[in-house]
């Protein structure tokens, strides 16, 4: 199955449709005496997520993680497609997209523990493309269908090519049917680590560019003052310690704070 979470990735619109959808959180209290934190994830999206094999994705891990410093026990409630967050029964969302949401009354967001964005990959023996903004004629851009990034790059000047899936895109980038790819950092990062003869290279393209970068909370539905400030407390210790990081880097993807 092709991982709908990567078809998503370059879109803000994704964390819309979650922070829409997730299920009434409980409070702090009640996880505490539940002694079970759960959160909703995608069953088939590595990095970000997977239900079955020895991996489960950082979102995962990291959730892992932040129920040890509340001290109560963990759980994944597996979603797909992402609306289906509305029925089922689950605490927090992770990797909601900031921006755009600040002001959602419905959702309440974590401090944002990490930076992303769209990464420009490149292809082997195109080392003259550096950035979005140096515009090469005639040379491909692949784009995801739809997504911003595809719009600013068209307006621009760039050649685009639509892929409605980037593992699509990163097999014609490495065949060289594409000089580059405007892609989602964590995507092309997790490709490299698990390709070690690849010849891709890839810059963090997405610096500078506001509309191609955002940074990233978990995000909880109507959850109480409480939960948020417990949450906040995790991340700090967990950032500090070195933890997301090392979580992150069990994946080959860089963590960068926001």
């Amino acid at each position: 199955m092709r991982p709908v979470a990567r078809l998503l990735a370059l879109a803000a619109a994704s964390a819309l449709l979650c922070a829409s959808g997730l299920s009434l959180a409980r409070p702090l209290h009640e996880i505490k005496e539940r002694n079970i934190l759960s959160i909703c994830a995608n069953p088939d999206a590595l990095p970000y997520a997977k239900r079955s094999g020895d991996v489960h994705g950082f979102q995962v891990d990291l959730g892992q993680a932040i129920a040890r410093q509340l001290g109560v026990g963990f759980e994944a409630k597996w979603i797909i497609p992402t609306y289906r967050a509305r029925v089922v029964d689950c605490d927090l969302k992770m990797d909601f997209i900031v921006q755009g949401l600040e002001d959602d009354s419905k959702v309440k967001l974590s401090m944002p523990y990490a930076k992303g964005g769209v990464a420009l990959a490149i292809a082997q023996g195109q080392d003259d493309i550096v950035d979005f903004a140096k515009v090469i004629p005639g040379r491909k851009m692949g784009v995801m269908l739809n997504s911003t990034a595809s719009m600013i790059l068209n307006k621009r000047g760039w050649v685009t090519s639509p892929y409605a899936f980037e593992d699509d895109m990163l097999e014609d980038l490495e065949k060289g049917e594409l000089a580059a790819a405007a892609i989602s950092v964590n995507t092309i990062q997790y490709y490299i680590h698990n390709h070690p003869g690849h010849s891709l290279r890839f810059v963090h393209a997405y610096d500078g560019e506001p509309d191609m970068e955002w940074t990233l909370a978990v995000g909880v539905r109507r959850g109480d003052e409480a939960l948020v400030t417990a949450l906040n407390k995790a991340l700090e210790q967990l950032i500090a310690d070195g933890t997301v990081k090392a979580i992150y880097a069990r994946y080959g993807i860089e963590h960068r704070k926001p």
